[in-house]
């Protein structure tokens, strides 16, 4: 099963993440995935594999899944389809865009990771990294998530040991649906 991570900046997707990949790190089964994006390392985020517009554009093709968004390029390693075929669980965060593509190749199930309007925007301002409006044009942006695919919601507005117990919830429940 890949698990689709999607949701709003500022919801904690990264800190919910990388708390559930602490608490997996034993589990042969169940594989994060390291995205490759065309922005620096030492960006800020998540932790990614850094790699220029140059070499993006050569790789495409030989991704899993690839997309461009807010003028970067990210790319999900094509070998994600091995771990798949042995019957792991596959964790990426992609866009919202990219959940049907992924669908027509893989077993998805997304994992939408959200919190409420005005958390996301006290989360936005304190990054420091948006105007005013640039929060409230994103908060405003709304991406459906496409029907017949199943969703998993976690609402992450408590602490983040509670959200990442859902997140693995939901990542233990991929695994059970080999």
């Amino acid at each position: 099963m890949l698990v689709l991570v999607v949701g709003p900046s500022g919801a904690g997707k990264d800190t919910l993440l990388d708390l559930a990949r602490t608490e997996l790190a034993d589990d042969p089964c169940v594989r994060f995935v390291r995205r490759e994006i065309t922005r620096p390392a030492n960006a800020g985020g998540e932790d990614h594999t850094a790699i220029t517009p140059e070499e993006f554009a050569t790789r495409r093709d030989q991704y899993a899944l690839s997309w461009q968004a807010h003028g970067l390029g990210y790319g999900i390693p094509a070998d994600i389809a091995g771990d798949l075929a042995a019957g792991h669980v596959v964790v990426a965060n992609i866009s919202r865009a990219m959940i049907l593509a992924a669908a027509e190749k893989f077993p998805v199930m997304v994992l939408e990771i959200t919190a409420p309007p005005a958390l996301l925007a006290a989360r936005l301002a304190a990054r420091g990294r948006e105007t005013a409006a640039d929060i409230s044009a994103r908060l405003a942006r709304e991406v459906p998530l496409p029907d017949g695919v199943r969703v998993v919601r976690v609402i992450n507005d408590r602490s983040p040991a509670e959200g990442a117990a859902a997140v693995i919830a939901a990542i233990r429940s991929g695994l059970s649906d080999r």
